[in-house]
């Protein structure tokens, strides 16, 4: 019972990361990736910081200024570059690779063994996302492609090395540190659009706010608390649920409607999620 809840749980993370996407491009048009990744990770850290009022100590320093690198500054400097270049179901598509990607760094970095049936769910859920947001004719633009696979190796390493380094510490202070660090990362962000934040409108402070109190510090405790519990390949794969998000809310929304091929795709990213959490814990 307790797995179950702790895979909810998890899941709450990328369902709601699944909106990135529509808040980015609805309310942040147009911005520098830079900007929008300092502005997502620096008030929720700090904000996080404040209330946990303690800092790293002796090695966890550079550890987690790489792992706030990987899991937020070059991470979501990738994503947002992605987002800006090319189509969502690109994008999202693109991105589906992390979970592949995990299966092989988990057993190098943390020893868990590489199993048929997590390659398998890796690879079906990423053709459910390919089933379910890619349309044909679908523009390619190179440099959103090499930032989008950029980001999702950024991404698996970053998952793989916080279940791999745990602090003795809180997991809001874990949460805290790597949020800070990330932002600190992405400074010169900052003073490189100084003209463009003077310009920022409500719209934006909307959509800004929303991507770092809920799209960052909320979520990322829900993520981290998973990697802490649970079987790195099967965190990973939860990232399908993201473009499942995606698609429901152009649905919702904007009156999109779901074709034959999409529901298909829906099926496979359930279906795949379902058959890696059952064979990880079998071959527990």
């Amino acid at each position: 019972m307790h797995r179950l809840s702790d895979i909810a749980l998890t899941a709450l993370a990328p369902l709601i990361w699944g909106s990135t996407y529509i808040v980015t491009v609805t309310f942040l048009p147009g911005l520098d990736p830079l900007l929008v990744s300092f502005l997502r990770a620096m008030p929720a850290g700090l904000l996080l910081l404040l209330f946990t009022r303690q800092l790293p100590k002796g090695i966890w320093w550079p550890r987690i200024f790489l792992l706030g690198a990987l899991n937020f500054s070059f991470f979501w400097w990738m994503l947002f570059t992605a987002a800006y270049r090319l189509p969502g179901g690109v994008a999202a598509t693109v991105g589906a690779v992390q979970p592949l990607v995990v299966v092989f760094l988990a057993r190098f970095f943390v020893g868990t063994p590489v199993r048929a049936v997590s390659i398998l769910a890796a690879v079906g859920g990423a053709l459910g996302v390919g089933l379910l947001i890619l349309k044909p004719g679908a523009a390619l633009d190179a440099t959103g492609v090499v930032a989008g696979l950029a980001g999702a190796l950024s991404m698996a390493l970053g998952t793989v090395l916080t279940r791999r380094w745990q602090p003795p510490v809180p997991l809001l202070t874990f949460t805290a540190w790597q949020l800070t660090a990330g932002g600190i990362l992405l400074l010169p962000a900052l003073f490189m659009n100084l003209p463009a934040l003077a310009a920022f409108t409500a719209h934006n402070l909307i959509g800004m706010a929303y991507l770092s109190v809920i799209g960052a510090g909320l979520t990322y405790i829900l993520w981290f608390r998973g990697i802490a519990r649970l079987n790195p390949n099967l965190v990973a794969q939860l990232g399908f649920l993201s473009p499942v998000t995606a698609v429901a809310l152009g649905w919702l929304f904007k009156n999109e409607t779901l074709s034959a091929l999409q529901w298909l795709g829906i099926a496979l990213i359930f279906a795949s999620i379902v058959l890696g959490q059952r064979g990880l814990r079998r071959g527990r």
